[in-house]
């Protein structure tokens, strides 16, 4: 029988179906094998060949149901991502007998794309019509009977993230993963106890409830993970944990910075795919691929994974239960792209060390004044877990009288030897404002109230200063202004300073002023330039929205605060600083109240030394000279060794 087009298959499979609804047995196209060859892909598609007539090569019949089991096992891990199944030519017959060719496509992860041409061959041996010979070449020439697709994939090299010196920052590095087998426990709490033990010796801290949720939720035989060290961590354990019944261990390399602290934040990790990232990445992420988390490396995550190598094999399983495979198809990796930042290996470990003795939650940044790249983000305790000091949102205390007492000098309503009174407390529309221990200095010069820190004298000038005064120094500064990092960073909120009071308070840093140690960095970074520039970050890919340049600050406003702010070292709040290696400091502290009625207060410090500007924060820290004051001086010893 001649084959017919296309266009009358529809109406001819139609009809088939219809009769085929009646109870009429698998009519498989009885107008020509190019309509049941449609058919059977339509049903292939839709899971359903129950309108297809079926026989094996031998010429037995076998029921559609069994063929649509043996498609799924087929094509293994592709059946979900068939995106082409069509013919691809008319139909041949030759007697009782016909082929037709298909063309198939699947989308690999990562988007690669596998097409190749398949035939169908039919045959009409009976009077139930033309019905499909299947037999598994049908998916593919090469496959038989037992065969599955299965597709490997062979990781891309990842990116790095570079330094400011184009070196990585971050680089292959071997680890030994320290796990435990289920099955292999004898005693699970005597484990855990003695995992904490050979853990504190070197600073672990075991989440043990985790660890038992995840233990009560895992089958007898998992690798239950439960830190992953880096080798010379490891080797300090190694005798105190390998004979403990229950652990397994794991060696390999991961992606990791210098060392477990470094810029651990703002970096972020690479490890292997969560179940979230899978769902989040269908088609494109596979078990067992490294993924980025948090900062650089999930934020450029695509960029640096690459494209994996994929290969589609077939796996045939032996009568020994191995599994045979046999490669027909593969591409090849894209290596991922590398990532540029600004940061400095010695003084982001400088940052590090500087912070790592505080208790408490702390943040440093610092900059390179003439060209305001960021040279190190340092988070505390042990790298930290959020990025503070990029992110954070809190009143930066008296740190701000930096900014304000720009704004008095622009209006020339203040100069360094004019008085103003400093005294215990002064009240703004019934509100009283106080200093730190009852200072109270009396009538002295403005630069002796800057240096000693007086809270009250702000409030005393802070009519003048006015809430324009107070936009335009802080915008001047780069405040609240929008950047563009290529990665989270918050520049600041100013307050309205709307109200007497809240001018009053917005002077000396407290009121709605927030900002992050990286504003306040930014800041001192323009004063001691003497114009704003846009801190930078990431270099390439460069970020498309990078904030201009500010206009030139006034040198009569920029040289008397610069005065102040060095003499806060040599006679005021920041006097601890005066013999610090690396010549002259300048800066202010800070003591900032976060909570009404709570005594507890951030401890600040910004500053400059030579062409490094720099912010520390430190959380329920105290006053500013108790807390970030030391983290300045240990920042800069190192520093400067």
């Amino acid at each position: 029988m001649p084959t017919i087009p296309h266009a009358r298959r529809a109406l001819a499979v139609l009809t088939c179906l219809v009769v085929a609804g009646t109870g009429t047995a698998a009519c498989s196209g009885s107008d020509g094998p190019g309509d049941t060859v449609d058919a059977f892909l339509q049903g292939w598609r839709k899971s359903d060949l129950s309108k297809v007539g079926f026989v094996t090569a031998a010429g037995a019949k076998i029921a559609a149901t069994d063929v649509t089991t043996q498609l799924k096992a087929l094509t293994g891990d592709l059946a979900p991502n068939l995106t082409k199944l069509e013919p691809a030519g008319k139909a041949t017959e030759s007697g009782k007998n016909a082929t037709e060719p298909i063309n198939l496509a699947w989308t690999l992860p990562g988007g690669a794309t596998w097409a190749y041409q398949s035939t169908v061959r039919l045959t009409k041996q009976s009077s139930d019509g033309w019905q499909v010979v299947w037999e598994p070449a049908i998916v593919h020439t090469k496959l038989t009977e037992g065969d599955s697709l299965k597709v490997r994939a062979k990781a891309a090299d990842r990116g790095d993230i570079l330094d400011a010196a184009g070196k990585p920052l971050v680089t292959p590095t071997p680890v030994v993963t320290i796990g435990i087998s289920p099955e292999k426990m004898t005693d699970q709490a005597k484990l855990l106890k003695d995992l904490n033990a050979a853990f504190k010796t070197i600073g672990v801290t075991l989440d043990e409830k985790d660890l038992t949720t995840r233990l009560k939720n895992s089958d007898p035989t998992a690798f239950v993970d439960v830190v992953t060290l880096r080798r010379p961590d490891y080797d300090k354990v190694r005798t105190k944990v390998r004979t403990l019944p229950g652990t397994v261990f794991r060696e390999e390399n991961r992606e990791l910075a210098p060392t477990r602290a470094f810029a651990r934040a703002l970096l972020g990790t690479v490890d292997a795919a969560t179940r979230e990232d899978l769902d989040a990445n269908p088609g494109t992420l596979t078990q067992g691929d490294m993924v980025g988390h948090g900062g650089l490396q999930e934020r450029y995550d695509t960029q640096l994974r690459g494209t994996a190598a994929q290969t589609v094999v077939i796996a045939l399983k032996t009568p020994a239960d191995d599994v045979d495979e046999t490669q027909i198809f593969s591409t090849d990796p894209v290596a991922g792209k590398s990532i540029k930042t600004t940061l400095d290996v010695n003084t982001q470990k400088a940052a590090d060390a500087a912070v790592a003795p505080e208790k408490n939650a702390s943040a440093l940044v610092a900059i390179k004044i003439s060209d305001s790249t960021i040279l190190a983000v340092s988070n505390g305790p042990d790298g930290g877990a959020v990025n503070t000091a990029l992110t954070g949102q809190v009143p930066p205390g008296s740190t701000f009288k930096m900014v304000s007492t720009l704004g008095l000098l622009d209006k020339k309503a203040v100069t360094l030897d004019g008085k103003v009174d400093c005294p215990a407390t002064v009240k703004v529309s019934g509100r009283e404002f106080k200093n730190s221990h009852e200072m109270k200095l009396g009538q002295v010069p403005f630069r002796t109230d800057f240096a000693k820190s007086c809270n009250t004298a702000f409030v005393n000038v802070s009519g003048k200063l006015g809430a324009d005064g107070l936009q335009a120094a802080g915008t001047a500064l780069g405040l609240g202004t929008k950047w563009d990092l290529g990665v989270d960073a918050f520049s600041g909120k100013l307050s309205p300073a709307d109200t007497p009071t809240e001018l009053a308070a917005a002077t000396f840093g407290q009121g709605a002023t927030a900002v992050s140690p990286l504003a306040m960095a930014g800041a001192t970074a323009a004063v001691a330039r003497g114009q704003f520039k846009q801190p930078k970050l990431v270099l390439d890919p460069a970020p498309a929205a990078a904030l201009p340049d500010g206009a030139k600050l006034a040198d009569t406003s920029i040289q008397p605060l610069k005065t102040m702010m060095r003499e806060v070292v040599t006679k005021g709040t920041g006097d601890a600083l005066q013999k610090v290696p690396g010549g002259p400091v300048s800066g202010k502290t800070g003591t900032a109240e976060f909570a009404d009625g709570s005594e507890e207060t951030h401890s600040w410090f910004i500053g400059w030394q030579g062409d490094i500007a720099f912010a520390v924060m430190v959380q329920k820290g105290g006053l500013g000279s108790e807390a970030a004051v030391p983290i300045v001086n240990r920042f800069l010893t190192t520093l400067n060794k």
